[in-house]
């Protein structure tokens, strides 16, 4: 019996070669495109997996509020909570405090720039679950001048992993002691490191201070907890023990501090917040992209659904002679639900061939390692298994009901061939693809503009044309006069314009965050938070700033480095709306006192993601973290050669590196770029799929209404008016879809702008053209298959009648 179901099945989808093509190439991509969101999101779902302590592991984010307004968020905070919570709250057992630094690290003529290095202490091992392969960390990470190092770092200086007891030396001068090597930290973890250095050598014997101190931040601190403890109550229990020991002191200069506890898992993709150690991931974006994957495999099953019960007509006299042949409607609904097993087992071989055959550019594209991890999983395949006998039961039963119902009679008498059974579930499914299609494309125009808006708006600084050196780690007691010097014949060139230093550029975060700023007359109460830039002379000139009241740094003027300049938005959390009334006024800083001798236009430091901040210049001329060479666009590669040139002469021993600035900024917006690149394949093979299925009962429809057509061209019908009367019938649909799409993806756009400080007005068009293409995509594919019809000889249609 099962023979035969099988043998009849292969047998029907051969003689509707067009129908069968369709619904298992729909299906296919369905499913093809569904498995690799699927990896996608397993990847940026499994941060954190590898380490068996995650479940009990939690960051201390810190939240500072100035007279009862939140002011700062911190992924790096205090430096003194974690070994404080440890000392005193027992279900803490243990913590790991660690905080970030870079320099030169050299073994003879070997050296490298690191930047991702960190002091850290002992329980980072645990906390991280760091496998060690050699030596012994947690010892090393309590002595002095010693450090521990990854698989790859040891592979990178000395060629071997077995490195234990060798020595490193930082910025040329501090030698170093290699205790022990961990394992390469696997790529799906917020928290990546090469080197850490031991806790001792940040502390330098002020260890007791850190531990007791509530000012200082910039540090990761992790606890591990007790098992069974929920941190929601633990969370409160830590809040009300810090308001304990430092309330006093916290309310008596009007500021207070609390703390949340992050699961060490939700950080990737839920976490945002000032001095964060990565850039994360979105989790709206991930879910997204979910839904998506649930749109595409629906709208795949909707067009067998569709195509299946279009074709009941024709199969209606099949049905009608089985059953006067003695068939059950329990074995006819076996046979038609064969078929759609067979269609979906052939649309998931397909989508399997699909899936590895794109994988690797996919990967390359989601910027995510190429992996088949989620094929190795057994919940994966019980998933698929699931999604299999779903799909199947979902796509065949309707049909398989509705075919096996048809009674004989009418059916052979041919009754059955005007009968509108099933045409209000085509109508409704139809609805339900277009109402999909329509508000992925709104969605993917909205990620489109909201990028070109980010991109393209005026920033308030000039970015073009300016190649940024890493600042040198190495130096000496000349360094001013190397500094001097490499400047001076930088600027001697005639591809160079300018050379500035300062301790941070736009498109990265502004590097010191002081509080307790305020002015010189005001009580301590008013200190509020600021964020500090130190740069050289020029700097606002070389950046195009627009000052709009008094003037910048200059060396006209003598005693500069006591005065300071706003930015506006700056000067109005001092205290002045209007710029004029800020200049000359004292301002204490950290308990020296400088003047304001000019306010800068608020500009755009970072992304437009963020809002405009609080922001402070210092004059510094010796900064050496970066160093800005402003250059014309004609000769791009001599700059580079000479910078790398006078580089080597005057810092040697300093690895030269550089970036573009225009590209570092743009970077901001590299994970917005990829989700709307993303966003925007997924959402057109959705659409594809859609139209796939419309074709198909297009070609089904036209065929039905053949006679019709021959004789209203007999009656004297033009093949314009034919088109018009056949595509009437889709398009009624298609404006129901818009209808009800239009504000659902308005409401879903409108909460995913309000994520960014600077967004687009969701204007009408955003949503208009989406329809219009849509209609229009619509009546193309109809077109196809209704315009042949329409010009076709009446004669054959109507020759047997």
């Amino acid at each position: 019996m099962v023979k035969n179901y099988l043998k009849v099945a292969l047998r029907s989808l051969l003689k509707n070669r067009v129908f069968s093509f369709i619904n298992i190439a729909g299906l296919a991509l369905g499913i093809a495109a569904s498995l690799l969101i699927l990896q996608y999101v397993n990847y940026e779902l499994s941060y954190e997996d590898f380490n068996k302590n995650a479940e009990r592991v939690y960051r201390l984010k810190t939240n500072r509020y100035d007279k009862g307004e939140l002011s700062t968020e911190w992924a790096a905070g205090v430096v003194s909570i974690g070994p404080i919570l440890h000392e005193n709250l027992p279900q803490v057992v243990e913590y790991a405090r660690l905080s970030g630094t870079s320099g030169v690290m050299s073994r003879e003529d070997i050296e490298f720039k690191e930047e991702k290095m960190y002091f850290s202490s002992p329980g980072v091992i645990e906390l991280m679950d760091l496998k060690i392969l050699h030596g012994e960390a947690k010892e090393s990470l309590n002595s002095l001048y010693t450090i521990v190092v990854s698989e790859t770092a040891a592979k990178k200086y000395f060629g071997k992993v077995e490195v234990v007891g060798e020595t490193l030396y930082f910025n040329k001068n501090r030698p170093v002691k290699i205790g022990a090597v961990f394992q390469d930290l696997p790529a799906n973890t917020h928290f990546k490191f090469d080197i850490l250095v031991s806790w001792p050598t940040a502390a330098q014997g002020r260890e007791e201070e850190m531990n007791m101190v509530w000012y200082w931040d910039g540090y990761f601190n992790y606890i591990m907890l007790e098992e069974g403890v929920d941190p929601v109550a633990f969370e409160k229990q830590v809040n009300e023990f810090v308001a304990d020991r430092w309330g006093d002191e916290m309310r008596e200069g009007e500021s207070w501090m609390d703390f949340e506890l992050q699961a060490l898992s939700d950080i990737h993709l839920y976490s945002n917040y000032m001095l964060e150690a990565e850039v994360n991931g979105d989790g709206d974006a991930v879910f997204a992209l979910l839904f998506i994957s649930f749109f595409i495999i629906v709208i795949a099953w909707v067009n067998y659904i569709n195509l299946a019960t279009a074709k009941s007509m024709e199969r209606a006299k099949e049905v009608g002679l089985r059953k006067v042949l003695g068939s059950q409607k329990g074995q006819l609904i076996r046979q038609f639900l064969t078929e759609s097993i067979l269609v979906n087992l052939f649309a998931v071989a397909l989508a399997f061939a699909l899936v590895l055959l794109v994988l690797p550019a996919f990967a390359k594209l989601a910027e995510q390692p190429t992996s088949f991890e989620l094929f190795t999983q057994q919940g994966f395949w019980l998933g698929l298994i699931s999604l299999f006998v779903l799909g199947t039961l979902l796509s065949g039963l309707y049909p398989a009901f509705v075919l096996s119902s048809f009674k004989p009679v009418q059916t052979l008498k041919g009754n059955f061939v005007t009968s509108s059974k099933g045409g209000l579930l085509r109508r409704g499914l139809v609805i339900f693809q277009f109402i999909a299609s329509i508000a992925l494309i709104i969605g993917t125009y909205t990620v489109y503009e909201q990028i070109s808006f980010m991109r393209n708006q005026q920033l308030g600084v000039n970015i073009d044309q300016t190649l940024v050196l890493n600042g040198p780690s190495v130096r000496d007691s000349t360094y001013q006069e190397k500094l001097s010097a490499f400047t001076d014949v930088m600027k001697a060139d005639a591809n160079v314009e300018n050379v500035v230093v300062s301790t941070g550029v736009p498109g990265r975060a502004v590097g010191w965050n002081a509080g307790g700023i305020r002015l010189e007359s005001a009580p301590e109460t008013d200190g509020k938070q600021y964020r500090v830039l130190g740069v050289g002379y020029d700097f606002v000139e070389a950046y195009g700033l627009e000052v709009v009241a008094g003037r910048s740094f200059s060396k006209n003027f003598g005693n500069e480095e006591a005065n300071i300049l706003f930015t506006e938005k700056a000067l109005k959390q001092l205290g002045f709306d209007n710029p004029e009334d800020g200049l000359g006024k004292r301002v204490s800083f950290w308990g020296d006192v400088y003047t304001v001798i000019g306010v800068l236009e608020d500009y755009h430091h970072e992304s437009l993601k963020e809002d405009y901040d609080h922001v402070i210049y210092r004059l510094i001329p010796n900064a050496s973290n970066f160093y800005s060479v402003k250059f014309n666009g004609a000769n791009t590669q001599a700059v580079v050669n000479l910078a790398q040139e006078k580089w080597m002469q005057f810092f040697p021993g300093n690895p030269f590196e550089y970036f573009f600035l225009d590209d570092a900024f743009n970077e901001q917006y590299k994970a917005d770029q990829r989700f709307g690149t993303v966003f925007t394949i997924f959402s057109g093979l959705a659409i594809f799929v859609a139209c796939m299925g419309l074709f198909g009962l297009a070609s089904f429809m036209v065929a039905k209404r053949t006679k019709e057509i021959g004789i209203r061209k007999v009656l004297g019908a033009t093949v314009p008016n034919i088109l018009r009367i056949l595509s009437t019938d889709f398009m009624k649909p298609i404006l129901v879809a818009i209808i009800i799409a239009i504000p659902l993806a308005y409401y879903a756009m409108d909460m995913w702008l309000a994520g960014f400080a600077f967004r687009i007005a969701m204007s009408w068009y955003i949503f208009a053209l989406p329809a219009v293409l849509v209609t229009i995509v619509a009546l193309l594919t109809v077109s196809v298959q209704t315009s042949s019809a329409a010009r076709a000889n009446p004669v054959k249609s109507l020759r047997y009648e």
